[in-house]
């Protein structure tokens, strides 16, 4: 299991996290997490096997059993699952740490702030944010071109 991954960090916002962000988030993923998913405890560094059609249904190799989205196991193990609703991963599945309140400049103590998230959780727990960061850019745009140009860009 390869551990010394890290999430890129954009050069205009590498000054908001602290200097020592690389072990930070190392030992979220791999000493507080195990190296799974803190949601939906998918290991980090495989490719996962799914089924297709579902909400993140997916086949956890360790305890041989099919655990829903949230990382539960399934209640009813389906008896005969035909290959064509299979699907793998394009990708292994690589751990990110992701700040729960979305604010880089606050780990919080002992880092509760911080979560071990596989791409598909980041981008559930991020999809508000997103949509709020994307009003936003679309507000200051149509604002600017009002001010400057009478456009609506």
């Amino acid at each position: 299991m390869t551990q010394n991954l890290a999430m890129p960090i954009r050069p205009e916002h590498r000054w908001l996290y602290p200097i020592d962000w690389p072990e930070i988030s190392r030992i979220v993923r791999f000493k507080r997490a195990g190296g799974r998913c803190e949601r939906c405890r998918r290991p980090h560094g495989r490719h996962v096997v799914q089924l297709a059609g579902t909400d993140g249904t997916w086949w956890d190799v360790e305890i041989a059993a099919w655990r829903d989205g949230r990382g539960r196991p399934l209640r009813r193990q389906p008896a005969f699952v035909p290959l064509d609703a299979i699907r793998l991963t394009r990708r292994p599945v690589y751990l990110a740490t992701a700040h729960l309140n979305h604010d880089p400049t606050f780990s919080g103590p002992r880092w509760r702030n911080l979560a071990a998230l596989c791409p598909r959780c980041h981008m559930i727990h991020d999809a508000p944010e997103h949509r709020r960061r994307r009003w936003w850019n679309a507000f200051r745009r149509r604002a600017l071109g009002d001010l400057f140009t009478g456009r609506y860009d």
